[in-house]
């Protein structure tokens, strides 16, 4: 086995994978718009874990860390997601919404947003259920 197998520049780093997850976009034809969702690196995923992460007073004065488990995973979601672009201010102000998380609240019904967070749960390598990674977050 030779050590350049892990070199930068021979791993593939990013995957994409196309996912319906929704079957009320559709094209023209009639076809369901798949989404174009990305895989991320450990090192994406730790700030985003620390951008859902805030420093909260407890007993005595102590002061500890909480990781917000709904703010993680949509965070979480909105970083995998490529297409559509999240971002754009047209897509946002179509739905009356400021910012990608909230767009994607909003664009999806519960169990569409559900499978979203479960499809880049799996995409990026977790083998856990959501619910376990919020609540190891949580600690």
């Amino acid at each position: 086995m030779s050590l350049q197998a892990f070199f930068a520049q021979n791993v593939q780093s990013e995957l994409t994978e196309e996912f319906v997850v929704s079957e009320r976009f559709k094209e023209d034809n009639g076809a369901s718009i798949k989404w174009e969702l990305k895989t991320l690196t450990e090192s994406e995923n730790e700030m985003i874990r620390k951008s859902a992460t805030r420093s909260v007073k407890g007993k005595n004065g102590a002061r500890s860390t909480e990781t917000n488990p709904e703010d993680y995973v949509a965070k979480l979601a909105v970083a995998s997601v490529v297409y559509p672009d999240l971002q754009s201010a047209d897509l946002q102000q179509s739905y009356g919404v400021m910012g990608a998380d909230n767009l994607l609240k909003k664009m999806l019904l519960s169990g569409e947003y559900a499978n979203l967070l479960a499809k880049v749960q799996e995409l990026n390598g977790f083998d856990r259920d959501i619910n376990d990674m919020a609540e190891e977050v949580k600690n």
